[in-house]
């Protein structure tokens, strides 16, 4: 079981570190994809002022349970999803879609250098702040959508969640077991990667901006960003126009490189090459198999598949799942266990690159667990200088800072464009509490326990099971899907576009 560690490195909020210092980022995005987009930069330095709707906030703010801890055993009333993208955010609650609130916007964009929003596309027109309303007044601005679709195409006014995109990228249709249903991804991966291409868009335009003094509109499609990243499985298809079956958790183009049972449980072993496979046949001592010339090549593997995996399986189970990891790490042949969320943030080298976090929260009488930022700079390093903030934390202090005087921020309040609680008449604003955020680091013994000296693997849990029987699901009868879906501008159903693409003079045809 994972146990609380007491050595740790303990720093107070202060100005920013990171390289992104002094750069601002009005925060219009809610949910995952923008929210992680913009809380990378603002580890990264830059000031995130993160738009809120007033009483309402971002959506993730009920997505819930789980809560953090009050103190043990008691839930707070923020909810883990929301903290899990929004530390070094400050929040001010206001109403865009009204022309004072709008107005605010325009004020807060004179010294903002980006504004990043993840509504679907037109959303933002609607109020006067899509990208092409803005440009002519802020044309030093970089403005970046991540929306499903994106801002072009017949699909681009449709909503998207990441679970349609996983399906309607391909990589459904690569991953699961060969005769079971398609099955997603256990992370929001296309949310996820759409935020980090959204930061790499921006850092881009940042660069082009310091060289032509102009800002320009960074359009990310959850969609694009899924096609993109098949890579080497797009490429497969791609090579031959043939589709390929899916492999489950074993690789398309390598044996082995995958789960393998033990005596005990599971365990990973990516034999890539090999000169790797023979090291491993050498633990396992049977030699013999590179004496086979169904064993002896990475193609001969490849294409011999069928066999070479229900072998190497029997050969596995033989040795418990700590043995394995000791002889193969020995050898140099790759390895891992499995482990569980609990196991990852008590591993000792999980905890030297401080990757597990905790920060003083609002509301909270003990600090919280993060989540550590993984980017590693050897000057100007990342600090966790605000907590997950609360709804409209920060509205009376941003927009004070950004010139406006307290009886227009008092008329606002009421006509319901902005909200924050106010101060008693005659007080003095409240003083920014000091946050202290902490690095969890392992003990001096844990590190040396964990030095691979073979003799390691032994300790470490794994949350695999024993036995593999059910892991293959009965193959089913496969019936073409019907639907009513339209795609936007084509008024073609899902159903016909596959007869439609065949009627069409492609360069190649596919192979279904």
């Amino acid at each position: 079981a994972c146990q609380r560690l007491k050595f740790g490195v303990r720093r107070f909020a202060s100005a920013p570190t990171g390289p992104l210092a002094g750069v601002r980022v009005l925060d219009l995005a809610r949910i995952l994809a923008g929210p992680s987009a913009t809380m990378l930069m603002g580890d990264m330095g830059a000031e995130i002022i993160k738009v809120e709707r007033p009483k309402i906030g971002d959506d993730t703010r009920r997505y819930a349970p789980p809560y953090i801890q009050k103190k043990k055993g008691e839930d707070s009333d923020i909810a883990a999803y929301f903290t899990s993208c929004n530390r070094n955010k400050q929040s001010i609650a206001l109403n865009f879609t009204k022309p004072a609130g709008q107005d605010i916007i325009k004020q807060l964009l004179k010294e903002s250098d980006v504004l990043i929003e993840n509504f679907k596309t037109g959303t933002l027109d609607k109020y006067g702040l899509g990208y092409e309303q803005l440009k002519e007044e802020f044309p030093q601005l970089i403005y970046c959508s991540i929306t499903g679709f994106g801002h072009t195409g017949p699909y681009k006014e449709r909503p998207a969640y990441d679970m349609l995109i996983q399906a309607m990228g391909g990589s459904m249709s690569i991953t699961g077991v060969p005769d079971g249903e398609p099955m997603k991804m256990g992370l929001s991966m296309f949310d996820l990667t759409a935020g980090l291409h959204g930061v790499i868009g921006i850092l881009a335009a940042l660069h082009d901006r310091a060289n032509t003094g102009l800002g320009q509109h960074v359009d990310i499609s959850m969609l694009d960003v899924s096609v993109a990243l098949l890579q080497n499985q797009g490429m497969n298809y791609l090579a031959k126009k043939e589709r390929q079956a899916r492999v489950g958790n074993n690789h398309p183009n390598v044996v082995p490189y995958q789960v393998m049972p033990s005596k005990n449980g599971h365990f990973i072993l990516t034999a890539s090459n090999d000169e790797q496979f023979e090291r491993f046949c050498k633990v396992a001592n049977r030699m013999d198999l590179m004496q086979d010339l169904r064993f002896n090549t990475m193609k001969a593997r490849v294409v011999n598949r069928a066999v070479v995996t229900p072998a190497l399986n029997e050969i596995t189970k033989t040795m418990t799942t700590g043995w394995w990891l000791e002889k193969l790490e020995e050898k140099g042949v790759g390895c891992a266990p499995i482990l569980h969320p609990d196991e990852v943030f008590a591993d000792p080298h999980v905890l030297s690159r401080g990757m597990l976090i905790e920060m003083d929260v609002p509301g909270c009488e003990e600090p919280a667990s993060f989540i550590g930022s993984p980017m590693k700079f050897s000057r100007t390093k990342v600090n966790y200088r605000l907590p997950p903030p609360r709804l409209g934390a920060h509205t009376e202090q941003v927009l004070v800072d950004n010139g406006y005087a307290a009886e227009d921020l008092e008329t606002l309040r009421e006509s319901g464009i902005i909200d924050y609680e106010p101060r008693a008449p005659g007080s003095e604003a409240p003083k920014s509490p000091i946050v202290t955020a902490r690095e969890v680091r392992a003990s001096r013994k844990q590190k040396e326990a964990a030095r691979l000296r073979g003799r390691t693997w032994d300790r470490v849990s794994s949350v695999s099971e024993p036995a593999l029987e059910g892991y293959a699901l009965p193959g089913t009868e496969y019936h073409e899907p019907v639907s009513d879906l339209r795609g936007r501008r084509l008024g073609d159903t899902w159903s016909k576009k596959q007869d439609d693409l065949s009627s069409v003079d492609l360069p190649y045809r596919s192979t279904f």
